[in-house]
């Protein structure tokens, strides 16, 4: 007794099942990238909110214009 026709015989009927299967584990995968993305971009984006609005709390602190600053402070930049 050979297990090759045992073997074909299930993966004929079970064809179906395991691309049901393999496709879940792909909409899985997938809808966890999109939502890793979509994470990373709102942080970054209330760390940047966080940063200019203790860009702003610094300058009144100090007194000081926004325009004061760029012009002081532009060798500083990172853009």
């Amino acid at each position: 007794m050979s297990l090759v026709p045992i073997a074909t015989a299930l993966i004929e009927q079970l064809w179906p099942y395991l691309l049901a299967g393999l496709m879940a584990i792909a909409g899985i995968w997938t809808a966890y990238a999109k939502g890793k993305a979509s994470q990373k971009a709102r942080q970054a984006a209330a760390d940047a909110a966080a940063r200019t609005e203790a860009q702003k709390i610094d300058d009144a602190v100090a007194g000081r214009a926004p325009d004061d600053n760029r012009a002081r402070l532009g060798k500083w930049s990172r853009s």
